[in-house]
Order: structure tokens, then sequence, then C-alpha cells
């Protein structure tokens, strides 16, 4: 899918189902993250921003990026209502296109997943590759399939933590696996039903 094409995509989708006033953010980023010190981040595909907006609240200095200027407009918008306007950048890009030149502590991909074909493996790279020595990539995935959930194959599989660092072929001597796991919880979907799933959980940090 062009990018143009996927712009009106995922504007439609917010468009339709606009995210909450307060939206929350991901669970996997709060326990991961709340013990580090603030620093540099990077939240690939934004969506409703409550990741990006927490981690403003956190004293973390946030580029935000999707797709969807539909999606960027309403963070910003939102980072505008709490006074974070000078710690959230929200930017509508393609991550398939150069990323910015940034210097970072963390980046978060969470749910970087689509209902089209889309190879993210060289944005996780290229997003990995902007990490200081000491800096993270924290990349969550589905890892089950949830009643809300665009693809209802029950044959669909998941790929791995392990397989998602395969893919990335990180150097040894440069990267460190710190966490891959599955790990359950209880979501919420988009209708407000709730239902068990699964994450896939892989964090890796930039060793030199």
């Amino acid at each position: 899918m062009e990018s143009a094409e996927a712009a009106r995509f995922w504007d439609t989708v917010y468009t339709d189902r606009p995210a909450p006033a307060d939206p929350r953010p991901n669970a996997r980023l709060v326990e991961t993250v709340t013990a580090l010190p603030p620093g540099d981040a990077l939240d690939l595909g934004c969506g409703g921003g409550g990741d990006a907006l927490w981690l403003a609240e956190q004293g973390w200095q946030v580029t935000a990026l999707d797709v969807s200027a539909v999606a960027t407009a309403a963070l910003t918008e939102k980072a505008r209502a709490r006074g974070l306007s000078d710690r959230i950048t929200a930017v509508p890009h393609d991550a398939r296109d150069a990323l910015p030149d940034l210097h970072l502590d963390l980046v978060t991909a969470h749910y970087f997943q689509t209902p089209y074909e889309q190879d993210r493996t060289p944005v996780l790279n290229a997003a990995a590759a902007l990490l200081r020595p000491g800096g993270r990539l924290l990349v969550v995935d589905h890892g089950s399939t949830a009643p809300w959930s665009w693809n209802q194959d029950p044959d669909v599989r998941y790929a791995t933590p392990q397989e998602v660092a395969a893919l990335l072929d990180l150097a040894p001597g440069l990267w460190e696996i710190e966490r891959a796991d599955a790990p359950t919880r209880t979501a919420v979907g988009p209708d407000g039903s709730t239902a068990e799933v699964v994450d896939h959980v892989l964090l890796v940090r930039r060793t030199a």
C-alpha cells in the first residue's frame, strides 16, 4: 500500500473511531518504562496518543509518528490541553520513509501492525539505529486474536518475540535482549467489551 493510500485508510479509521479524550497508555509500556530515567523517545504509530502523553507526563521528550494526520492532529491538541506541547512533537509521517534524524533513549512500537501487508522490519531496524548506547527498543505485538481484531482467521499465526528479534538481526555485540515473553492481560475493545489477550513483548537494549 502506497503512503497516500495508507494515510487515507488510517485517517478513515481515526475519523470513524476517534480516540477517547483521555487515552490510556499501553500496559506493557508502563511496566517497562516506569523505572527508567526520562530521555528522548520515539513513538512509532502513535495512534490515539495514550503512550506519547504518558511518556511526556513522566518527563520524556517524545517524537510521535503516525501515517494519519487525523491521529497526529488529535494528539497535538491533547498535548496542548495538558500543557505538554513542549514535550510532544506529533508528525504525520509514513515510517517506511526516512525517519527523522534523532538521538534516542527509547523507541516504542506498540501493535505496529496493519491489516494489509507491510514489511515493518526495515522500519524497526532504522528506528533502532537511532538509539544511543543504553537505549531500548520495545516492540509489543498482538499474540492472540481478540473479538475485535482485524483478522478473525482461526489459523492465523503470530510471530513470537524471539522470531521478531531474529528478523531484526541485531548484532550480539551491540544489543542485549532484556525481555522476550508472552504475558496475558485483560483488554478492553472499542465497544467497551473485555477479553483475555496475549501480548508478544520484545525489549532490547543497545549496549554499545
